[in-house]
Order: structure tokens, then sequence, then C-alpha cells
């Protein structure tokens, strides 16, 4: 078992305020996999008094853009040296097969790490500009203290879209993981330490929901970064919203798959799949509801079942297993209540369903869905497993109306054989992130959503504008 004792508070190991500790489960056993503090709102205040200390004190601010980039390529470095390690940690923590972890977890972050340091020398931070009686001097300089709420599904990846550009821009960080997953936290504040990071530049506090809340509205704060459910994202948002504190908030998706007449299913399952229930399903830009020509209906639905039942659930720590256990005890009875509201509204489930033979691990087997309607449960909310919703359409325009009539607006894609067709109905579909006959996401593009997937972007040049405050100085004219 990994145990921590202490939080990383102003470059260094301290202990605790309170006693209260913090169980991970693993997924998978059922048993403690490691334990952290729980930190408390003393602890979060003494870590915002460490980031502001460093912020407007400290050296981070105050180094060049390219100075910053070199630390942030030395801890990318540190985490690939490490990622075998960091991989089997995070599917102990929240069960995601290893063999994913690996790319999705681990080398998914570096890669972001390495954008933002490569990013770093060339950024322009100041540039004149004429003025009406003389030049303008325009500046980006960093917005402060950041708090960087992250959650448990890809708990690495995303503290790194809030920690890369946080950095680059000159900001100092307070951390807070998720309750489920926060190892992985304390190996990244490690290689940051190592990697020359000057003390109260990133503080670690793992802690629940009310500490978070206290991190969000804390007067030491002085922009908010948040990925999670929409319902705490509203939250967030208000509470924002009262301070006038700007906050990046990136939420949950019901992201459509279109697929066309003319598609080789053969060469699109497979990569259907990985869009749709990769990391057990729990990713919000999955691509959860299959948008299926009414004229091949029934083989799309047959193929991908097929595959849905050829997918190895088990152990995933072993490097063949394709679909693992759910988060937690909670996560498995959501999903399950979602199987079961699919059912009752008139949906056919083609395979899947219910839980595989196992004796221990929180699993729910993957499951199709068939004659499902956009306007079901299944098709509207975000359902965070191994779930997949296949939705018929007559034609385009159809197709087209069905992925937009979506309280989302996060992810999507479109599948055909006339690659410029797919990419004009991209252009129809309000989402945040579109991919054309294959799903990815592009770290030096913006990454973010429409309607309730969330405000701002992160991710390339516009991640790092997130953490950046305008300032224009009218130059003497003489």
């Amino acid at each position: 078992m990994i145990v921590h004792d202490r939080l990383f508070i102003g470059g260094d190991w301290v202990a605790p305020a309170g006693t209260a500790t913090i169980d991970v489960i693993n997924p998978f056993t059922e048993q403690v996999f490691g334990r952290v503090p729980e930190g408390t709102s003393a602890d979060i205040d003494a870590a915002v008094a460490a980031a502001r200390q460093a912020f407007d004190h400290g050296p981070w601010p105050r180094m060049t853009p390219a100075e910053r980039g070199e630390i942030l390529a030395k801890m990318s470095a540190a985490l690939q040296g490490r990622s075998q390690e960091l991989a089997e940690l995070i599917t102990g923590q929240m069960g995601s097969p290893v063999s994913w972890s690996l790319m999705g977890q681990v080398f998914a972050a570096t890669m972001v790490a390495d954008f933002y340091a490569g990013l770093a020398p060339d950024f322009v931070f100041e540039e004149t500009r004429p003025g009406m009686f003389g030049d303008v001097l325009v500046r980006r300089q960093p917005v402060g203290v950041a708090a960087a709420i992250v959650p448990w599904n890809v708990p690495l990846f995303v503290s790194m879209l809030k920690v890369a550009p946080g950095l680059v821009a000159g900001c100092t960080i307070v951390l807070k993981p998720a309750p489920e997953t926060p190892l992985d936290a304390y190996v990244l504040a490690e290689v940051l330490q190592e990697a020359g990071l000057p003390p109260g530049v990133l503080n670690v506090v793992p802690a629940g929901r009310e500490v978070g809340e206290h991190l969000v509205t804390h007067p030491g704060v002085d922009k908010v970064a948040f990925t999670g459910s929409t319902i705490a994202g509203r939250r967030i948002g208000e509470l924002c919203g009262g301070l006038l504190r700007p906050c990046t908030l990136e939420l949950g998706g019901k992201s459509a798959a279109i697929l066309l007449d003319d598609i080789d299913l053969a060469a699109v399952v497979p990569q259907l799949l990985d869009a749709s229930v990769m990391n057990n399903g729990q990713a919000c830009v999955a691509q959860t509801r299959i948008l299926a020509p009414q004229s091949r209906y029934t083989e799309v639905v047959d193929a991908l079942s097929e595959a849905m039942a050829a997918l190895q659930v088990g152990d995933p720590m072993d490097p063949a297993t394709q679909i693992g256990p759910l988060v937690a005890a909670r996560q498995r009875d959501r999903v399950e209540g979602y199987i079961a509201a699919g059912t009752a509204e008139g949906a056919r489930i083609t395979t899947g369903g219910g839980r595989p033979a196992s004796d221990t691990g929180w699993f729910v087997e993957p499951t199709v869905f068939a004659d499902v309607h956009n306007d079901m449960k299944i098709a509207r909310e975000e359902i965070f497993g191994p779930v997949v919703a296949v939705i018929p359409y007559t034609d385009v325009d159809q197709a087209v109306a069905i992925a937009n009539d979506s309280d989302y607006g996060l992810s999507g894609s479109v599948w055909g054989a006339d690659a410029a067709q797919c990419t004009d109905i991209g252009r129809r579909i309000a989402t945040g992130t579109m991919s054309i006959n294959h799903f990815t996401l592009a770290f030096g593009a913006p990454f973010g959503g429409f309607k309730q997937s969330g405000l701002g972007r992160e991710l390339g040049p516009e991640g790092l504008q997130a953490y950046l405050e305008l300032q224009t100085i009218c130059l003497d004219p003489t």
C-alpha cells in the first residue's frame, strides 16, 4: 500500500493541519491501494499563502518564459522516465486498462507538457502596436494564483492541462486532486521539485468538495480551472461569477459519431470502439451516441454489438484487458441505473447490460442499445461507462439535427468515404472539437465545449492565454 502522510506546500512536504485521511480504493480488488492526508480549509489557506508569496515575491513570474519552459521540459522527461510506474499507479487508483493508461494517462500528459515547453520561448508576451497618439505596448502577464481542481478519470492528463500552461504563463498553482486519485499528483510534485521549481509555485492538497469550494472562493486565488461534472461546474461558475473571478470549466459531454452510408464498417468499427469506450467509457469526450443511416442501421448495430461483445473484460493490470472496472461502486450503480432506464423507455440491449462473472471489481459489461430515440434518457445524459446508444437517421440533415439536439457540445466525429463531405458536415455541428474518420485530441489546438460542456478553452496557445491578463500601456508619444 502506498502511504503519504504529508502535503506538498511551499516547496516542502509538510504535516497536514488535520488528522483525517483519504483511503484510495483499487476498483478491481476493492481493497485499499493507498492513503493520503485529507486536506482541510486550513491546509488550503497555507497552500494559497505559499502560492501568493511565490507569485508576489518569488522568482517564478520574473523568470523568462524560456526558463520556465526548461523546467517544464525537465518535468516531462522525468515523468516519461517513470511512465510504467505512473500508468500502474493510475490504473490502481481508478481501473483504467494499463495498456491504455500508458498512452492515455501518462504519455498524453507529457505530450501536453512538451507542447507548452516548446511554445514558451516563442509565444508573444509583449508586442508594440500603433495607437492614436503613438505606439501602444500590449502585455500578457500572468493572472496570479490559479486554483486547479481535477477529476478522477484522467487525473495526470487533466492536471497537465492546467499546470503546464499555468506554469509557462508565470502563475503559481494550488492543485486539488480528486479524493479517488491523489497519488499521481504526489509524483508530479516530486518531479517538479527535482526539476528546480521554486518553492510555492505548485502546491498539492487532496480534499473533498467542501474544501474544494473553500479553494474556489479563497480571496488569495485569482483564477479557477475546473474539470468535472456539469453540476459541479455550474456551482463553481456561480461562485466565480459572484466574485468576478475568471474560471475555465471543462464539463460533460454526450458526443455524436455520425456514420455516413458509404462507410467501410470493418475499418470504422474498431476505431469507433476506441472512441466510445476508452477508459472504460469514463471519458467526457467519448462518442456515446452512434448515429447510423437507416439504410444500414441493422448492419451497424450488428457489427458494433459483435465487436463490443468481443472486448476482453478483466483485471486492468493485465495488458490484454480492454475494459476494466468502473472507478467506484457508486459509479457502477449509476451506470446500471441508466441501463435500466434505457430498457424501461423501450430501447433494446443487443449485447451486455449486466455484470460479468468476477469475484471482485466494479464491472459493467460493454453494452450496446439499439432502437434508441434521441429524446431517451440514455441519449440525453452522460452515462460515464461502457454504454453506447445507436440512433437511426434518414438523411444528413436529420443526422446534423440529432447531433445538435443535445445540452452538450464537447466532441464529435464524422465517418465516411468522402473526407471533404465529412468535414463540411463537421462544420455544422455545434461542438468544441470534431474528428474526421478517426478520433483524437490535437494538443496544439483549443479544446473545450459549447453549451453545458463548459466555458473557455484548454490546450493550444488558447490554453496559455487562459492564464494571462492583458495590459495596455500607451507609450510616451514624444
